[in-house]
């Protein structure tokens, strides 16, 4: 069962404030053995709660992650404000340039989008935000494959090594991963991250087809192909931030 934060608040286990109170959520779990906390990108918060804790346990763990909680959260609330439903104005490819403004057309039925020039067309009824969101993202998907299928391609022929198959996802907390069969598994996310951080990443991703970890010889690749590799990372560790909300839930 999952209860939202400000149910928990009124047991005086959180201080946050009423805006910071709609990003966090307890669960409790059965499965549980101790309490665990987990930001994710957006700037959500997750407290997972075993059967039988008491509220006094819970705020003691609460008030002692508290700093960190609030330094994760940091790292993950997307830099773009959004508008008052959520939905953009604009939306920008960083990895490829590309920027389309967004208009909203009133129709019935399902919602579709429409490309037309630098314009996105995203015809539906304006009540239904959560489908119009999932519309955007759709076409952030095949935006992804288009992008980064091809380059993964081009980069694994640059660098002399293989993979067997690369799929675009919506990965909630991973940039990629690298399967033991060779399947290469990319976040849709990453073509709102600049071009040299993804090709950081797929150069990553493609080093744990050779080294399945991330050993001294994994890391001696990932220089050998990309010197710049530790300043890329960094940047990719605060890439959640650059990426708009509407795109993560």
């Amino acid at each position: 069962m999952i209860t939202r934060v400000v149910i928990a608040a009124q047991l005086g286990l959180l201080e946050a404030s009423a805006g910071d109170q709609a990003g966090w959520r307890v669960r409790t779990s059965h499965r549980a053995r101790r309490l665990t906390v987990r930001v994710f990108p957006g700037g959500g918060v997750e407290i997972v709660v075993p059967q039988g804790t008491g509220p006094r346990a819970v705020e003691n763990f609460v008030r002692r992650y508290r700093s960190w909680i609030d330094r994760k959260v940091a790292q993950y609330r997307p830099i773009e404000a959004a508008t008052g439903n959520g939905l953009p104005e604009e939306v920008r490819f960083r990895c490829s340039g590309d920027r389309w403004r967004v208009e909203y057309v009133e129709a019935e039925g399902a919602p579709r989008l429409s490309v037309e020039g630098d314009r996105l067309l995203l015809i539906g009824e304006q009540s239904r935000v959560v489908l119009l969101r999932h519309a955007l993202q759709r076409f952030t998907m095949r935006a992804a494959h288009s992008m980064l299928v091809p380059l993964l391609a081009r980069l694994a022929a640059e660098c002399g090594l293989r993979y067997a198959h690369a799929q675009i996802r919506r990965q909630r907390t991973r940039w990629g991963s690298c399967s033991r069969h060779g399947t290469i598994s990319l976040n849709a996310c990453l073509v709102f991250q600049p071009a040299d951080v993804v090709r950081y990443l797929l150069i990553h991703e493609l080093a744990h087809t050779r080294h399945m970890n991330h050993s001294r010889r994994f890391w001696a690749l990932v220089e050998r192909l990309e010197p710049r590799w530790r300043e890329l990372d960094a940047e990719l560790a605060q890439g959640w931030r650059e990426v708009p909300g509407w795109a993560l839930r």
